[in-house]
């Protein structure tokens, strides 16, 4: 078991390729990449939340129109970032990925008490994510290169308040896989 959990949120196609497009998602793979690998070879548990809507009645398409659609390729994570065997894959109707699902049980059956969060948008899912972590005791370290949002200032506000309201640190891939490593995870 690790005290250490990986998790990645919605970095599906439709978020990074399609019907919701963050240009600024691609600047992020390579570090997501670089830590799941890292994470893997430690034995650390990963995570994937992933949007997959309810066709036509989810609430959140008022907002943002019809996207990430369970069942549907713009709901599968990009290829670049396919979860591996061993690795979790938690469906999500909400931003959080804790809203309405078995994510807490899951860390808590896997002894996680310090998440890594990554993925879009820094300032919407990634947000309600740690926000909730937060709630329920963990503690949150963010990767600002390894969460994206569809305007720099967003991104900047995401981390920003993560880190004023949830406590997350906020630091950088490479930083954290150094300090991971002289970790016994």
């Amino acid at each position: 078991m690790s005290e250490f959990a990986v998790i990645i949120v919605d970095m599906l196609n439709d978020f990074v390729t399609g019907a919701l497009r963050a240009e600024r998602a691609s600047n992020i793979i390579s570090n997501i990449q670089k830590l799941l690998t890292f994470a893997r070879e430690r034995g650390m548990p990963v995570i994937y939340t992933n949007d997959a809507h309810a066709k036509k009645i989810d609430k959140e398409f008022q907002l943002w129109g019809e996207h990430a659609i369970a069942g549907t390729k713009g709901a599968q994570v990009i290829d670049e970032l396919k979860p591996k065997d061993g690795d979790y894959v938690i469906s999500k109707r909400r931003y959080s990925g804790f809203f309405g699902t078995d994510l807490d049980l899951l860390l808590r059956e896997l002894g996680a008490k310090n998440l890594i969060v990554t993925g879009i948008a820094t300032d919407i899912c990634v947000q309600h994510t740690v926000a909730d972590a937060y709630f329920r005791g963990y503690d949150v370290l963010l990767p600002e290169d390894g969460v994206q949002a569809f305007t720099d200032e967003e991104h900047k506000y995401g981390l920003e308040y993560a880190k004023r309201c949830y406590n997350a640190e906020i630091l950088r891939t490479d930083d954290l896989i150094k300090r991971l490593s002289r970790l016994k995870t």
